[in-house]
Order: structure tokens, then C-alpha cells, then sequence
């Protein structure tokens, strides 16, 4: 029998269950007459490592503990639920496949088994009149009856629960003394709760008033125990089951055993400390909480981290009418909260709000901004501690690792959520600041996601340390040997050799427990806006080297990390397929199978397309598509005819895909939760089911499809005479891929006489060229992009060659008329709805966000001018004179250009004024997407909006929703961007396994290439390195001169011009130099520690640069690496050049 605390914290023990072929045979398992031969001592258990397949043969869960689970967490309520559902399922097919024999108690080879049981409604499990929620030895101290609460009341009844089956048990068996089954059964109710475990014994009757024979059973009629304890029991039974490392667990180690310590339905609380001091302030209690918030002392938010640190976020309050984003810096002031959670904040004096002359300006300076000016800034400053400075050192670590580079930047909160960043704290509204605030509280903890990562343990060392004259702290002793010695030996490293931070964390928290059987790991999570997590494991070895799926339990204020217990395990470290699931597990992704209410929307097999009521015929147009090779969901297809009066007919159809997916039905739910297709380099994840994708909504050559059409009358210099919009049916007479349609496109005009596909493409091909020089004349950006392709294997689809982008004409011909159909469809809808269209907007970047790169510039005598885009793409185009002796140049300043904007959002226009809808980067006033709706769910409302507006179909009640459009608007924008960071995820695991020459081979793909400087490093005693970026694979990475040290005399910096150069100690003359915009010679190479691969990028060229200390003629072999060994010591180790 579950209390509510088990349903909440041991989902994942509760749904394990042994597969059938993981059992020995289970005849054995029991003797002739149908008893379990472990209970049986005449006879040994013949497989006694295969006793248990479950933790009970049958779970009760009653109706009282069902309620609160939904009441608490709706996502453990639902798999609660599909649980008990699930085991009539397995009862099927344990019938359909027959049973070799009956099982009786025991031994849990039987099916899993869940009951609900309605107590709230049952006689026997009510409350008497009366009950004092007191145990009898608190009676007899003395204890009185205090205020009785809801929860205590609760907890009764399911003891009362649990007393019911005892009962029944015992009466059973008192019935049938002889030959009764289940005679070794028990009831065991199991609960987190001490004190409810404490009633369980002393509410059941005194020794005089018990059953004669319950002798066996302590006089019992049922036990309450903790989940550990009980899975403690199971395992000392069968040490086959793994049950303990998904036991949650509440209390770091060391401290009281979980069975003792544990308080209220929540499983612990800040105030089960067990004598350690707190590491964090205490949270508040609900009560206190409730009056501040609605004192509006507290504010009520949830808290997002920072996407490169968990120490960092913010929470969105409501100041009137605006949403503004409140800062929280700090392990202090974060107070436990984790990416996700619904907090209680109490804003920081104004004097403490970032940009104020004070705290200096921007708000740079660390710490967590809870004290009183700058005194309690530079106390904080010295209380900083160890993990304080690893964190920050890990997050610079991640910021510096080679990988693929970025497209944009990161979105403000303002442009992706609309919610102010600032306010004015004087009465003119001219001093803006950022406001900061503590977290006092947790409201709702958001601890029901599994995160993905690996554990680092301290590698046992060959040789203890020495003694040291200080005797070692009691924190100190429960460390293992290795920690110390590991961390003993890395002192001794050098200033240029430091610990790796994920090494200096599990040194000071990796510890073993007394029981002997566990011990406490830490687990790091790939996603830096979750902190690290203490593990309880029984498997930390076959764990090493591992991905694995971690549950976070509870965040103790005595804890320095959240504790959490071990799921699954994906796969191991560094295989493209684990690596694959580690990535969209990161991002969110939704990649399990379409469940079968949304196939069950899907036409039939046989389904036929035909010409519909309503829907004009354009089968007779010469319809053409233009797409990648391979492309299989065709979205788009054009056509260009001439018209009797000279002018010329443009039609763009793109796939109705809304004439399948049915507003409100289950697809559609589906569609807008996944809201966007995702493009790996070895798979596609689609948004709709593959029916829909790539067969009945692909507008595939020479078949008939549906589409939803925009159709132009153009004069042929392309201006616009009139437009149309007509839900269609066409057939597409080709589909061409673009190198295909390039070749119609170069081909003389003396051979296209006939050739319909080539008149076609030539005049979209000549409109295209007059509308993007009318775009580019207003103001429209050219940027570039760092993108490569993979060429991949055929059978093992590992990358082969990385390739750079081939774009042709025909690429922006086709951009040109996508561009053109979603702006006219923009201004449609919102002639119709101008309050309830789904735009995007880009907004103009901030000078901030450009400025580094105006100064780097300035050093080549580039001037880039950001006043509007017109200007800014003038400055770009004059830069291209200046570079020309190097065109790469060019592209690289557009490709930072690109880089110091945000990305664009979509919105609903009735949140923002006019003003605010325009697109930057395409000099646009209004701008949508419609022509991709098989790979986005914005399409797809566009496509109703549409549809509405043009009077084919009625609008969608739900699109009539200004809240609704804007949830709708987030989550596409929160997909977007993880669809696209999940392939530039899938673009850098396949770049490692490029560069490692395999999956498992170091150093086989080492490549040598020109590169160019991005940025250098030239702070004082900072470390000489720079940042490059190569062209040739679209690689970015950090290049350390480790062969100069940081206080060489030599060394010169020159911030001004951004630039490092190495002078003759003698002379004082620069023998070598690089600044920003140079170009290098690079090493490109894979290195392999034991949590993981990373890409390094090395100096080939300077060769001063790269080793000062050696001659020219030594420097091509003196290339070796250093690394550090598992025992911490260093070694040298030579790299492979590729000829």
C-alpha cells in the first residue's frame, strides 16, 4: 500500500519490472506443491538470484494518495495512471501467452499487479470520530493533540488502508489454516513520512488484543516501512535486482539514514539537517510565503537559469501592466532553485539593482547581490568558495572549446518574450536599471524531467599523499583516498595545469556509505542550467563512461547540490548513437512514435485526391518544384506563364496541409506541441507523421496534390499588378533539384524554344533578380553563414568529407518568391485580423551587441555604420572593396554581422504596436511564415488565418484567443531554437567523429588548415590565446599559446588594436604577431578524457607563436599535447599529422 510521498518521488520504482527473459526458469522457482522453495527449508532455492521481478506482486493504490498525487504533480498523476492501466495490459498477456505454472507468494514471478482502492468511500477506512493523530508513546510523554490538518487526516486513512488488507490477509488465513495459498505473504505500507511509519506501529493493536498466530509477523497485521528500506530488503533477498539506485533519496551523506530522518508528505525539509551546517539560507514556510505574496512583500515567478550557468537566471514578475525580468545571481540567492521552478523572490534595495554606478555599471562584478552596497559585495567577493570558482572556470572551459560556430545571438528577453529587461527608478524615467531580488521560496518544484549527463568519479591513485602537519576534517575523512590524492598531486601540476572543474567537485562530494553497498558519485548534467547532482549508486563502476538518465529527488539546504537517484542507462560516451539520443534528450526533442489517436486522424491508405467543392483546378498549369536533392517533404512549388494582355502570371502553391490536420483534433495538438520539424545530420524528425510529410502534402512530380495558392499578375520588370489567393488542386509537371534548375537557368536562350520547364525557370529567374535588387535597394541584409555538409557513408552514415554550401542562383530564386508570398500574405491577414496574426519580427540590434565588432574593424579601416539596416548593408558592401585581395574577409564580417543580432520570433500582433512588427534583416514592415507548414506549425495557423480571410473556412475559436496566441507563440519559439541547437548539436558530434578518424580512433582525422582570427586575448595576466575561426569545416575554437607564459616579458599585448605579438628579449623587435582578421595555420585534432571528446585547435603558423622556445626547424615535430593521466599526472603525448 503507496502513500502520496512514494507515488511522487518512486515513479521509476514503482515502474520496474524484470523482463521474462532476465528470469532463470521459473519452474524451479517453486516446488511441486506450489510453494516458494525460498521460504521452504527443506529445500535450498535453486535460482535464489531470480526471487523478485517487482517490488511487490501487488501495489495498492488508494484512491486518498491517487487524489493528492494529481492535486501535487499532474505529470506523476499521469504516469501513476498509465501504470495501473498498463498492468491490466501485462495480465492480458500473461493470459494470451499461458502461464508454465501458477505462482503463490514468495516468489514475485507474477505479473505486476495495481489496485485502486476507493477508501475515501469505504467503511472500514474512514476516521473515527475523535482521532488525535497522536501515537501512543507521544501520549504517554505527554504529547498533546495539536491542530489537525488536512495531510494528517490523509495519512490515517491510508494507514487505514494498509490495516484493511492486514486484516483481510489474516482472516484469509485464519479460514484456511491448511493448504492456503500466500501464507508467506505480507502487507507492507510503505511511506516516506517517520512519523506516519511511528502511528503505523502504535495505532495497531497491543500485544493482548493480537491475532494468536501473528507470532511471524511481530504481532502485525501490516508493516510500514521507507522505500529504502523495503527495496534494502528486496536486494539483501536478490542481489540480481539494481532497485536501489532509483530509490529517490533526500539526505546527503553523510547524515541520518533516510528510514530516521525524513519529515512530512514532501519526504524532508530544510530542517533535516542531521547536525550539518546549512550551505543555504532556509526557505520560508507556505504560511509566510502566502502573506507576503499577498502583501506583494514576495513576488511569484518561475525561474529560468541562464543557458551557460545554473547559478544565474532570472524570474518575470508583473509590474502593472509590464512583465519585467528580475535578476537572480548567485548560489545565494538562487537558494536551490532549479531551471523550471515556480519561486517566491524578494527584490534587492534599488541601490543593489544592476546599472547603477554602485555595484559598477553592468552588473559584471559576481556574487549573489543579497547584501548592503559594496561592503557586502566585497564579503561576498572573499566568501567565495571552491565550487564557486570551479563553476566559473567549467562555464569559461565550455565558452572556449572548439565547435561549431554560432549563427545568431542568443534573443533578449524583450524580443522573445516581450518582457522588459528594465525600469526606471527615478521620476523621468531616464535612470534605467535591472532589478535583482533573492529567491525566499520554492512554490512548486519542477523535478519531474529526467537529465542527461555522466558521472566523474576520482580515479584511484597509485600512491597515497603524504601526511600533512593538519589533521584532516570529519568532511575530509568520509572522502575516498583517491579524492585527496588526485587533488595532491594536481598542486603540484604548475600554474599552467589546473584540476578540470567536474574533478574538483566529485573530489570534494564522492564519498562511500557505510552500508557497503552504495556510494555517492556526481552526476553532471550536459545542460549547464542544471547544477551537478550527488548520486546514491550501487554501480558506480559499470556507470564510468557512461550517458545515463538522472532523476533530481530533493535539495537539501544542508546539501551543496541537489540530490537525485540513477534512471537509465543510454548508451556509452561518445558513440554517435548515444550521443544522438544525449542531444535531443538536451534539447527537448520530441522523437517517440506518433501515438495512435493522432495516426487515427490520418487519411486511409487508399486515400484518393480529387477536385473538391471550392477549390480551384490549376492542374493545367505548368507547375514546377526546386529543392535540395533528396528533398522528400516538398513544401513549395512555382509557376510563370505568360498572359494574353503581356503580362506575366507567378504562382507560388505550397503544400494545404491544413486540409489534413483538423483544428483541435489530435494531430493537430500534436503538430503545434512539436510545433517544428528537426534536421540532424543523420535523421529527420518530422512534425507531422511521414503519411502527411513526404507522401499526400509533398508536392511530388506528376501526381495531383492539394495546395493553397498565391497568385500574381506581374508586369515582366516585376511589378505588381494584382494578387490572389485560391485553395487549389495542381499537378507538378517536375521536381527539380537546384543544380538541375541552375543548368535551365544558364541555358541559351536559343535552346529553350519549347522547352516549358526552361521558360518557366528562366522568367521566375529574371523576376527574382529585379525583386531582390528592389529588397537589397530598401534596405535588406545579405548575410552569410558558417554551414558545411557531411558526406556520409552509405551503410554506417559516418561522415566521409565535410563540404562547404554550393549556392546557386537558382537557390535565391527560389527565396526570392517565398519571401514575396509571405509578405503578401502578411499584409492579407492582417488587414483581417490585426490583432490575431501570427507574424515574426527581427528586431534592430542593440549598439551594445555591435560594438565589439565596430572597434575590431576599425583596425582594418572597415567602417560599419548600424543606424538601419540600408546602412548597414552599404557599410558591409564598401567593406567588400577594402577586402578584396581576400574575399574570405567579406563573409566573415557578415557572418559576425549575423552574429550580433538576435534571431527573429514569431508574435501575435495584438501585443506589440506597428512599430515594433518589422523585420530587420529583410527591410519588411510586416513579415510571416506560410510556405513551409509540413515542417512548421506557424504556417499552419498562417494557412487558417488565411483561409478566414478569404471566407473558404471559418476561423479557429482557440486562434480568437489573445493568451492562447501568445502561449502558442512562446512554445513555437522555444522549439525553434532547440530544433536549431539540436542540429547544430548534430552537426558538432559528427564533427568529432570526423576529426577522430572514427568512432573510436584518436587522432586519425587530424587535419591542417587555414583559419582566421576572431578575437584576442589581451587582458593583463590573462592567458595568451586567441579565437579562429576555419572556413573550411565552419569550426570555431579558442587557440592557447601554452608554449608562452602568462608573465613572459617577451609577450606584448595590444589591446587597441587587438593584437599579441613575441619580441626578442634581446632586440626588443616583434618577431611575430597576430590580430584580429589575420590568417593562421591551425591543427585540428580530437582529445579524449575520460567523461568525454573535445576538439582542439592548436597553433601550426606563427611558428614563434606556437613555440617561441624552439627553432624553425624543430617546431613542425615538437607538436606533442599534454594531457593528464587518470591519476592526475602528466604525460606527453604525440598527435599523428595527416599528410
Amino acid at each position: 500500500v503507496v502513500d502520496t510521498n512514494i507515488l511522487l518521488h518512486h515513479m521509476d520504482v514503482l515502474e520496474y519490472l524484470r523482463d521474462d527473459d532476465d528470469d532463470d526458469d521459473d519452474d524451479n522457482d517453486e516446488n511441486e506443491n506450489g510453494n516458494d522453495d525460498a521460504t521452504n527449508p527443506s529445500k535450498p532455492n535453486p535460482h535464489p538470484r531470480r526471487r523478485h521481478r517487482s517490488i511487490a506482486d501487488a501495489i495498492v493504490v488508494p484512491q486518498t494518495a491517487l487524489e493528492e498525487c494529481r492535486h501535487r504533480s499532474l505529470v506523476m498523476y499521469r504516469r501513476i495512471v498509465d501504470l495501473i492501466r498498463s498492468s491490466g495490459d501485462d495480465a492480458t498477456r500473461a493470459d494470451d501467452k499461458g502461464r508454465k505454472q501458477k505462482k503463490n507468494g514468495g516468489g514475485s514471478g507474477s505479473e505486476r499487479c495495481f489496485i485502486v482502492f476507493a477508501d475515501v468511500h469505504h467503511v472500514d477506512t474512514q476516521i473515527f470520530h475523535g482521532w488525535k493523530g497522536v501515537s501512543k508513546a507521544d501520549e504517554e510523554e505527554g504529547v498533546e493533540d495539536g491542530t489537525t490538518t488536512i495531510n494528517d487526516e490523509n495519512d490515517a486513512r491510508l494507514r487505514n488502508v494498509a490495516r484493511f488488507y492486514g486484516e483481510a490477509l489474516y482472516d484469509y488465513r485464519r479460514r484456511r489454516r491448511t493448504g492456503a495459498r500466500n501464507a508467506n505473504a505480507e502487507v507492507v505500507f510503505l511511506t516516506d513520512d517517520a512519523q506516519s511509519r511511528r502511528l503505523a506501529s502504535s495505532e495497531q493493536p497491543p500485544p493482548d488484543e493480537r491475532p494468536g498466530d501473528a507470532a511471524d509477523r511481530g504481532g502485525l497485521y501490516y508493516r510500514a516501512r521507507s522505500m529504502r528500506d523495503h527495496v534494502s530488503l528486496l536486494q539483501k533477498e536478490d542481489p540480481s535486482l539494481t532497485l536501489l539506485d532509483l530509490v529517490a533519496q533526500f539526505h546527503s551523506a553523510p547524515g541520518p539514514p533516510m528510514s530516521e530522518g525524513i519529515r512530512g508528505k514532501d519526504g524532508g525539509g530544510d530542517d533535516d539537517s542531521g547536525g550539518r551546517a546549512a550551505c543555504y539560507p532556509p526557505h520560508l514556510s507556505s504560511q509566510t510565503l502566502s502573506r507576503g505574496l499577498q502583501t506583494n512583500r514576495y513576488y511569484q515567478g518561475i525561474y529560468r537559469s541562464d543557458r551557460d550557468s545554473h547559478t544565474e537566471g532570472y524570474v518575470t514578475i508583473r509590474r502593472g501592466e509590464d512583465r519585467v525580468a528580475v535578476v537572480i545571481r548567485g548560489k545565494a540567492d538562487v537558494n536551490r532553485a532549479v531551471d523550471g521552478d515556480i519561486v517566491a523572490i524578494e527584490l534587492h534595495s534599488v541601490d543593489l539593482w544592476l546599472g547603477g554606478a554602485r555595484n559598477g555599471g553592468d552588473g559584471s562584478d559576481s556574487g549573489g547581490g543579497g547584501g548592503d552596497g559594496d561592503e557586502e559585495k566585497e564579503r561576498g567577493s572573499q566568501s567565495q568558495t571552491a565550487d564557486d570558482r570551479n563553476e566559473g572556470h567549467d562555464r569559461q572551459t565550455k565558452k572556449d572549446d572548439a565547435g561549431i560556430a554560432a549563427d545568431t545571438a542568443e534573443p533578449s528577453l524583450r524580443d522573445a518574450e516581450n518582457i522588459a529587461e528594465e525600469v526606471a527608478v527615478d521620476d523621468e524615467g531616464e535612470e534605467l536599471r535591472r532589478p535583482t531580488a533573492k529567491i525566499v521560496g520554492i512554490i512548486r518544484r519542477n523535478f519531474h524531467k529526467n537529465y542527461c549527463g555522466s558521472i566523474c568519479t576520482i580515479a584511484v591513485s597509485a600512491a597515497a599523499p603524504e601526511e600533512d602537519d593538519i589533521a584532516p576534517s570529519e568532511t575530509e575523512l568520509a572522502r575516498p583516498a583517491a579524492a585527496a590524492a588526485f587533488e595532491s598531486e594536481s598542486k603540484m601540476e604548475g600554474e599552467r595545469t589546473t584540476m578540470h572543474p567536474h574533478d574538483v567537485i566529485a573530489a570534494k562530494h564522492e564519498r562511500e556509505h557505510p552500508d557497503g553497498v552504495t556510494s555517492t558519485v556526481v552526476f553532471f548534467p550536459i545542460d549547464n542550467r542544471i547544477p551537478p547532482i550527488l548520486l546514491r549508486t550501487t554501480q558506480r563502476d559499470r556507470l564510468i563512461g557512461m550517458r545515463i538518465l538522472v532523476s533530481m529527488d530533493s535539495w537539501p539546504a544542508e546539501s551543496e547540490y541537489p540530490l537525485g537517484h540513477y534512471v537509465k542507462t543510454l548508451g556509452v560516451t561518445g558513440t554517435k548513437e548515444t550521443e544522438t539520443q544525449v542531444l535531443l534528450q538536451e534539447f527537448r526533442i520530441p522523437c517517440e512514435p506518433f501515438p495512435a489517436k493522432v495516426l487515427a486522424c490520418l487519411p486511409p491508405a487508399d486515400y484518393k485526391i480529387e477536385l473538391e467543392p471550392g477549390r480551384t483546378d490549376l492542374r493545367h498549369l505548368p507547375v514546377l518544384s526546386i529543392d535540395p536533392p533528396g528533398c522528400k517533404d516538398i513544401d513549395d512549388a512555382l509557376h510563370c506563364i505568360e498572359l494574353p494582355n503581356g503580362n506575366w502570371q507567378v504562382g507560388v502553391h505550397i503544400a494545404d496541409v491544413t486540409h489534413y490536420v483538423e483544428a483541435g483534433t489530435a494531430i493537430d495538438l500534436e503538430a503545434a506541441n512539436r510545433s517544428t520539424s528537426t534536421y540532424l545530420v543523420n535523421k529527420r524528425l518530422d512534425m507531422l507523421p511521414s503519411l502527411l510529410t513526404t507522401d499526400l502534402c509533398s508536392l511530388k512530380g506528376n501526381v495531383d496534390r492539394f495546395a493553397f495558392s498565391v497568385l500574381w499578375e506581374v508586369t515582366p520588370e516585376a511589378e505588381i499588378v494584382n494578387v490572389d489567393f485560391k485553395k487549389s488542386i495542381i499537378h507538378s509537371i517536375a521536381a527539380l533539384t537546384y543544380q538541375q534548375a541552375q543548368a535551365l537557368i544558364d541555358k541559351p536562350e536559343k535552346d529553350c524554344k519549347g522547352d516549358i520547364q526552361a521558360g518557366a525557370v528562366k522568367r521566375l529567374a529574371k523576376l527574382a533578380r529585379k525583386f531582390r535588387s528592389r529588397r537589397i535597394n530598401a534596405g535588406a541584409l545579405t548575410l552569410a553563414s558558417p554551414e558545411v555538409k557531411f558526406v556520409l557513408d552509405s551503410e554506417s552514415l559516418n561522415p566521409t568529407d565535410v563540404q562547404a554550401y554550393t549556392l546557386y542562383e537558382a537557390n535565391a530564386l527560389v527565396e526570392e518568391f517565398m519571401l514575396l508570398a509571405n509578405v503578401t500574405v502578411a499584409k492579407k491577414i492582417l488587414r483581417h485580423y490585426p490583432t490575431l496574426s501570427i507574424l515574426r519580427r527581427h528586431p534592430a540590434p542593440n549598439r551594445s551587441m555591435f560594438d565589439g565588432l565596430i572597434q575590431k574593424a576599425k583596425t582594418r579601416g572597415i567602417s560599419i555604420c548600424i543606424d538601419d539596416s540600408k546602412k548597414l548593408a552599404d557599410s558591409l558592401d564598401a567593406a567588400a572593396e577594402i577586402t578584396s585581395d581576400d574575399p574570405y574577409l567579406n563573409q566573415l564580417l557578415r557572418i559576425l554581422s549575423t552574429r550580433c543580432m538576435s534571431p527573429a520570433q514569431y508574435f501575435c500582433s495584438g501585443e506589440y504596436q506597428a512599430k515594433d512588427w518589422h523585420h530587420y534583416g529583410l527591410a519588411a514592415p510586416v513579415y510571416t511564415h506560410f510556405t513551409s507548414p509540413i515542417r512548421r506549425y506557424a504556417d499552419v495557423c498562417v494557412h487558417r488565418l488565411l483561409a478566414a480571410a478569404i471566407g473558404v473556412a471559418p476561423l479557429p475559436v482557440f486562434l480568437s484567443s489573445k493568451s492562447y496566441l501568445h502561449d502558442l507563440a512562446a512554445n513555437m519559439n522555444r522549439r525553434h531554437r532547440a530544433a536549431q541547437l539540436a542540429g547544430r548539436a548534430s552537426v558538432q558530434l559528427h564533427t568529432l567523429i570526423f576529426f577522430a578518424g572514427g568512432d573510436e580512433g584518436e587522432g586519425g582525422g587530424v587535419k591542417e588548415e587555414d583559419a582566421y582570427v576572431l578575437d584576442v586575448e589581451t587582458a593583463s595576466m590573462s592567458e595568451p590565446s586567441f579565437t579562429v575561426m576555419v572556413p573550411r569545416y565552419g569550426i570555431e575554437g579558442r587557440v592557447r599559446l601554452t608554449k608562452i607564459a602568462i608573465n613572459d616579458e617577451c609577450l606584448v599585448r595590444d589591446p587597441e588594436n587587438h593584437r599579441l605579438g613575441y619580441k626578442d628579449a634581446a632586440t626588443g623587435k616583434i618577431m611575430a604577431s597576430v590580430s584580429v582578421f589575420d590568417r593562421v595555420r591551425v591543427r585540428i585534432w580530437v582529445r579524449s578524457t575520460r567523461d568525454r571528446k573535445e576538439l582542439v585547435v592548436d597553433l601550426l603558423e606563427p611558428k614563434i607563436l606556437a613555440n617561441p622556445h624552439v627553432k624553425d626547424d624543430d617546431v613542425d615535430t615538437e607538436m606533442g599535447a599534454s594531457t593528464v593521466t587518470s591519476s592526475g599526472k602528466k604525460k606527453k603525448k604525440k598527435q599523428r599529422i595527416s599528410k
